[in-house]
């Protein structure tokens, strides 16, 4: 067999393989009502409902965490939440486009490396980011590997890229919203511990902080260095 028919021969296959390993999202349909037990640390879910992969304002950040890894699945009402809370910020946050990264497996359990995310009640969400006051979406392009990606302590990147505080804090005070809306409490936000001061002195930040959202005060060093590229929400049933 020639190489080049070898290669393509292979290709095929590896695009088949691929296929059907999409399939469970391809054709996930959302219905019923989702049940969880145990905790966002050691729990699982039945009957998770499967975010979109885009919307009008956002995106599942990676093809290969949500239809192969499998990790876009949450709680039909976390899932509700999240989608209502991307809808207000396409008033209150015009012009900037979101990016959801991991949330959970379907039947929820391990999601390594997290510690938490097993009972559908978790999201990591990115964070936004603007360059010389503008949104920048460059760095949203690196799919799993945004993970990697670190900041300072005050929240710069590379090449003048600075987190979004102030956006970040309109979409936290959407999600705090449509999470009330649908029986829900955000029960915990982690992000980065030197980040936390930048973020609470812009104005949405301020209204973040007098709503009493809490966020994680102390965490283990390479917990707290993971978080700077990304923000983790737990929420909890009310």
């Amino acid at each position: 067999m020639k190489p080049m028919k070898k290669r393509r021969i292979l290709l095929l296959l590896l695009l088949a393989v691929v296929i059907i390993l999409a399939l469970p999202e391809l054709f996930h349909q959302n219905e019923g009502k989702s049940r969880t037990t145990g905790s966002a640390g050691k729990g699982k879910i039945e009957n998770a409902w499967l975010i979109p992969y885009t919307g009008e304002n956002y995106r599942y950040f990676s093809p290969l965490s949500y239809y192969l890894l499998n990790r876009g699945y949450a709680h039909h009402r976390a899932h509700d939440a999240i989608l209502a809370a991307y809808q207000t910020c396409e008033t209150t946050c015009p012009g900037v486009q979101f990016r959801l990264m991991e949330c959970g497996n379907k039947h929820g359990g391990k999601m390594w490396p997290h510690r938490t995310h097993q009972a559908g009640l978790s999201a990591d969400f990115m964070l936004p980011k603007t360059k010389k006051g503008k949104p920048h979406r460059w760095f949203d392009r690196l799919g799993v590997w945004h993970y990697a990606l670190q900041t300072d302590n005050a929240g710069n990147y590379t090449s003048g890229v600075a987190v979004d505080f102030e956006t970040m804090a309109q979409h936290l005070l959407a999600l705090d919203d449509a999470a009330r809306k649908n029986s829900l409490r955000i029960k915990k936000v982690i992000l980065k511990i030197e980040l936390k001061d930048d973020f609470f002195k812009t104005a949405s930040g301020k209204k973040v902080k007098a709503r009493g959202i809490y966020f994680a005060q102390a965490l283990p060093d390479v917990v707290n260095q993971l978080h700077d590229d990304h923000y983790h929400v737990d929420f909890t049933l009310e």
